[in-house]
């Protein structure tokens, strides 16, 4: 019985650890948190998944006092991760983690989740002790029927809180975009639907002079925001890149910003002035809207809610930029983008 929870944490950290190697997270998100501030450190953030997976592979073989002193870390480890998501539920905010990689919103069902972790890690700092030192759970096999049932249940509940869905923001009836804006754009696809639009994500973009925001804080200042998700090498790309000042020219009451997929000192399109560009090379802002391709644009209300878009391609973007003229203005350009290029 006492390799049950062994097993259990060791492979929930192991699978946490290469969740986050696959997708990184970055300092904005240890922010969000609530993560002290000595510990918002490059190279810790580095070493995170890396020291997840060294403490379930040590949970996985050690066994006897070694094997109790890796178990009392991931119980404290567990302990504070739950600390962190309680208080963000309570207080009440909206803020993500990459628990698992993948960001995701911070609700009730993540600490349930993480209060099942710290129950098995203190199950596991309870019976670490009586495995063999070396080999530790993996090494002993004279459990009984009864105990691998007991065992197959746990690891049945384990999975449920880990891929307990979350539920989606909920979605706000297009009336007002943000002052001056009197009605959202729906992309092509949903021209006889309501718009429907949903919360701007809160993910951690990179500004062109290298300070982290947070997406929707930074949507939420100012003037609305469109935003234009492009890479160099992609042709359409390159369309909507040659008209960029036309479309700032039209839209002087927006705030149209480039969306790279390259850090500033990578990316040729990085704009220094201001609009900044904004770089988000691991794709948080379309993981967490849509799964779009490039180009495409995405219009940000002031109240926190996508205002307008996804819209996917040059000839799109071009007649969704018209679409908002025609809105800000009650007529059509003069000289229409989709009609010039």
């Amino acid at each position: 019985m006492s390799i049950i929870p062994v097993v259990l944490v060791a492979a929930v950290l192991v699978a946490s650890g290469i969740a986050k190697l696959r997708h990184p997270d970055d300092l904005t998100g240890w922010t969000e948190l609530g993560v002290p501030a000595i510990l918002r450190r490059m190279w810790l953030l580095k070493f995170h998944p890396w020291g997840e997976i060294a403490l379930g592979g040590a949970l996985a073989v050690l066994g006897g006092m070694l094997g109790e002193l890796a178990a009392i870390v991931a119980l404290v480890l567990m302990l504070g991760y739950l600390i962190f998501v309680a208080r963000i539920v309570r207080a009440g905010t909206d803020a993500s983690c990459a628990c698992f990689g993948t960001r995701k919103r911070i609700t009730g069902a993540t600490v349930v989740r993480n209060a099942w972790y710290v129950l098995l890690s203190a199950a596991a700092a309870a019976t670490a002790w009586a495995n063999p030192l070396w080999g530790g759970p993996l090494a002993a096999s004279d459990a009984g029927d009864w105990a691998w049932l007991l065992g197959l249940a746990a690891a049945g509940v384990t999975v449920a809180v880990t891929m307990w869905p979350v539920p989606a923001d909920e979605p706000a009836p297009a009336e007002t975009l943000s002052p001056g804006i009197p009605t959202a754009m729906a992309s092509d696809d949903d021209d006889e639907l309501d718009y429907v639009r949903t919360r701007t994500p809160s993910v951690p973009v990179t500004r062109a002079d290298g300070e982290l925001l947070d997406l929707r804080q930074l949507s939420m200042t100012g003037q609305p925001m469109m935003a234009l998700h492009m890479r160099p090498g992609c042709g359409s790309c390159v369309i909507v890149h040659e008209r960029l000042d036309d479309i700032r020219a039209m839209l002087p009451e927006i705030s149209v910003r480039l969306l790279l997929t390259e850090m500033p000192d990578e990316s040729k399109w990085t704009e220094g002035a201001e609009p900044q560009s904004l770089h988000d090379p691991n794709n948080y802002v379309r993981n967490s809207i849509d799964e779009w391709g490039t180009p495409t644009a995405v219009l940000f209300g002031l109240d926190g809610l996508l205002a307008g878009g996804p819209v996917n391609g040059a000839d799109a973007i071009f007649a969704f930029i018209d679409d908002i003229y025609e809105s800000l203005h009650g007529e059509r350009p003069a000289q229409p983008l989709a009609e010039t290029h």
